[in-house]
């Protein structure tokens, strides 16, 4: 995990948060900027997999543990198709409401996978 990186993915969902949300209380439904968020948080979670798959052989070392870290992140990739193929089918102001959570889990589940890799003591 490279610490500037997961810090910019937690900002990012943390925005597509906002901006689901945002179009959740002006009554809209799900559309391009809402699923785009919500792609681009996905996104950057598969680079997530990469960075985390070389990571550990270029000498950056989780300090905790390795099967807890990539469970949440697997999770994390799930959660992201799951909510947009709700979206897309739904398409009610509700589905807005589950990208705006889905947006907020995951930067808690970011924030999360920083603790793990960096400040727990193996």
């Amino acid at each position: 995990m490279i610490e500037w990186f997961a810090w910019v993915q937690g900002v990012v969902a943390a925005l597509a948060a906002l901006v689901a949300i945002g179009f959740a209380i002006r009554g809209k439904t799900p559309n391009d900027y809402t699923l785009g968020a919500a792609l681009l948080v996905g996104a950057l979670l598969i680079a997530q997999i990469i960075i985390s798959i070389v990571a550990p052989s270029m000498g950056n070392e989780p300090t905790g543990s390795l099967l807890e870290y990539w469970m949440y992140l697997i999770t994390a990739v799930i959660m992201v198709p799951a909510a947009m193929l709700w979206a897309l089918v739904e398409r009610t102001v509700m589905a807005n409401v589950v990208l705006g959570f889905l947006g907020a889990s995951i930067a808690v589940m970011i924030l999360r996978m920083h603790q793990i890799w960096f400040i727990n003591s193996a």
